[in-house]
């Protein structure tokens, strides 16, 4: 039996996408965050923490996020939090996402497209 990957190949970009809107809501530990897009998602979606540091550290180091160093349950954690420029990233983000899934919604939806079947 094949095994099922976890996530389709087409969902470049995404992690960036729900992490920066998760944390436009609340300041989270990177763990918190592969736990919320699992949670937000029913389970749909699953990013491991291979995935979602390397994003972390990136989006800090572009100034999109500010980390603060605080103590969760007992132990040291980096908290992440949104800068002005991460929500500017993440509102250029939420567009453009929109308008492919639109697009994408539409030549699943719309007949045919206009176009003329071909009998080849």
């Amino acid at each position: 039996m094949a095994r099922r990957k976890t996530n389709p190949d087409f969902l470049t970009g995404i992690p960036e996408l729900l992490l920066l809107q998760l944390l436009s809501r609340t300041p989270m530990h990177g763990y918190a965050v592969v736990q919320a897009i699992s949670a937000s998602t029913a389970g749909e979606l699953k990013f491991g923490e291979g995935s979602i540091y390397p994003i972390l550290h990136r989006l800090e180091g572009e100034g999109k996020l500010t980390t603060k160093c605080g103590e969760h349950n007992g132990r040291q954690r980096v908290v992440y939090r949104t800068t002005k420029k991460g929500l500017k990233q993440l509102a250029e983000s939420h567009s453009t996402w929109q308008r492919i899934t639109n697009a994408v919604t539409t030549v699943f939806e719309a007949p045919n497209n206009g176009l003329r079947e071909s009998h080849g």
